[in-house]
C-alpha cells in the first residue's frame, strides 16, 4: 500500500464484478423463481391472521425445489458441464452480485410499500426513512399471487447453501487432494437444518419471519447475501484451511450437532401440533397444558391464541433456540479453534437468538397484555431452564 497508495492498492486487490458471475447469478434467481413458480404444490399453505385481519396462502414446494437444483449441480459437474467449484473459485465476484441484487431489491421493496402495497391495512411505518427501509413496511408483498417475502427467504439464498458448501468441498480436493472428516461434518449439519426447513416449510409461514417481520433491507439484504455468504463460514474455512478432527471429536459433533437438531425439531412439533389441535393433544404422553389468550387485530375482531405449557414449552419459553444454538456450535467446532472467523457464524446466532427472544416476548406483551405477564410467571426462564 505504501509504494501504490491506497486508491491503487484497493484498486488492485478488490472483488471485481464479472458480467459472467452477474449473469448466472441473475439466471439462478430466475430458476428458482420459475421453480417457486410453477412447480405444482399438493396443498397451498395457510399463513398466520396478521394484524389487518388476513389469511394468506402460500406456494410451499421448497423440497421440490432444493431436490432440482442439487440433482441438476451434481449432474452438471458428473458430465463435466461444469467446474464443481466453480462457486468456490468465483466466490468474491459472486459476493459483489449478490450484494448488488439485495441493495436493489432493498429499493424495490421501500419503493413498492409506498407505490403499490399489496396490503395497505398491514403496512408499518417507523416514522423514519432509514428505519423503515431496514425493517421493511410491507408485510407481505406480493406481486399478483407471487410472494416476495417467502420467496426471498426461503429460495435463492438458502437453497444455494448446500450446493455452495458442496462447491467448497470440491475445492477442497482440487486445492489439497484429499477431503476431510470436518468438512463433510459441517456439510452434513448445514444439510440437516436446510432439509429441515423445506420438509417443514408449512410450518415456516407462521413463524416470525413471515408472520411478523415486514420486508426490507434486514431480510431482502439479509437472505440474499448475509445468508449464503455467512452460514456457509464453515465450508469456506475448511476448504483453505483443512481440519482432521480425531475420532471422539467427529462422533462428539456428529451427535451433539444432531441432537440440537433434534431438539429444534421436537420443540417446534410439540406447537404446532398444540395450535392444530387447539390443545387437545398429547405432549410427552400426557395431557397437553395450555393456557389461552385473547387478542384484538386492526379490523376490530376479538380472536384467541393457544399457549403450551408443558413439555418443552414448559422448561422454558423459546427452548426451541436452545437447539438452534446447539447446532451453530456444533458446525462452528468441525473448525477447531486455530481461528475466530469460522466461529463468528454462532456468534451472530446467539445475537440474533437473544434479540430475537426479546423482540418476540415484546411484541406478545404489547398483544396479549395481562395474559402474557401471566404465562412468564408460569414459565420463567426464556431459553435455558434454570439459566436465563
Amino acid at each position: 500500500m505504501a509504494t501504490f497508495g491506497p486508491v491503487e492498492w484497493f484498486s488492485a486487490n478488490a472483488p471485481q464484478l464479472s458480467m459472467n458471475v452477474s449473469l448466472g447469478y441473475f439466471a439462478w434467481v430466475m430458476f428458482q423463481a420459475a421453480i417457486y413458480q410453477y412447480l405444482p404444490v399438493r396443498n397451498l399453505s395457510m399463513g398466520q391472521l396478521t394484524p389487518a385481519g388476513n389469511i394468506l396462502e402460500y406456494r410451499t414446494n421448497g423440497l421440490g425445489a432444493w431436490i432440482i437444483s442439487h440433482c441438476g449441480f451434481l449432474a452438471l459437474s458428473y458430465f463435466g458441464y461444469v467446474n464443481p467449484a466453480i462457486l468456490a473459485r468465483n466466490w468474491q465476484s459472486l459476493l459483489l452480485s449478490l450484494n448488488v441484487y439485495g441493495f436493489l431489491l432493498s429499493a424495490f421493496a421501500y419503493w413498492k410499500a409506498h407505490a403499490m402495497p399489496s396490503h395497505q391495512g398491514d403496512r408499518k411505518f417507523g416514522g423514519s426513512v432509514w428505519y423503515d427501509f431496514y425493517m421493511g413496511i410491507e408485510l407481505n408483498p406480493r406481486l399478483n399471487n407471487f410472494d416476495v417475502k417467502l420467496f426471498t427467504n426461503g429460495r435463492p439464498g438458502i437453497v444455494a447453501w448446500t450446493i455452495i458448501d458442496l462447491s467448497f468441498v470440491a475445492y477442497q480436493y482440487q486445492l489439497h487432494g484429499y477431503i476431510t472428516n470436518s468438512i463433510l461434518i459441517a456439510t452434513y449439519l448445514h444439510g440437516l437444518y436446510v432439509i429441515d426447513f423445506f420438509i417443514n416449510e408449512d410450518w415456516y409461514v407462521r413463524t416470525i419471519d413471515i408472520a411478523h417481520d415486514h420486508f426490507g433491507f434486514y431480510l431482502a439484504w439479509g437472505s440474499t447475501v448475509w445468508l449464503p455468504a455467512m452460514y456457509t463460514l464453515q465450508t469456506q474455512y475448511l476448504a483453505r484451511c483443512p481440519v482432521t478432527l480425531s475420532m471422539p471429536a467427529m462422533i462428539s459433533l456428529t451427535i451433539g450437532g444432531t441432537g440440537g437438531y433434534a431438539l429444534f425439531r421436537s420443540v417446534n412439533n410439540q406447537k404446532h401440533l398444540t395450535r392444530r389441535t387447539q390443545g387437545d393433544c398429547l405432549i410427552w404422553g400426557t395431557k397437553a397444558k395450555i393456557l389461552k389468550m385473547e387478542y384484538k387485530t386492526g379490523d376490530g375482531l376479538t380472536h384467541q391464541s393457544v399457549m403450551l405449557i408443558s413439555g418443552w414449552w414448559g422448561l422454558a419459553r423459546h427452548t426451541n433456540y436452545l437447539g438452534d444454538l446447539i447446532l451453530s456450535y456444533s458446525m462452528c467446532a468441525t473448525c477447531g479453534f486455530h481461528s475466530l472467523l469460522p466461529w463468528t457464524y454462532a456468534i451472530f446466532m446467539t445475537i440474533l437468538l437473544v434479540h430475537r427472544c426479546w423482540r418476540d416476548e415484546d411484541r406478545c406483551l404489547r398483544k396479549y397484555g395481562k395474559a402474557w405477564r401471566d404465562y412468564c410467571e408460569l414459565v420463567k426462564w426464556r431459553i435455558i431452564p434454570g439459566v436465563w
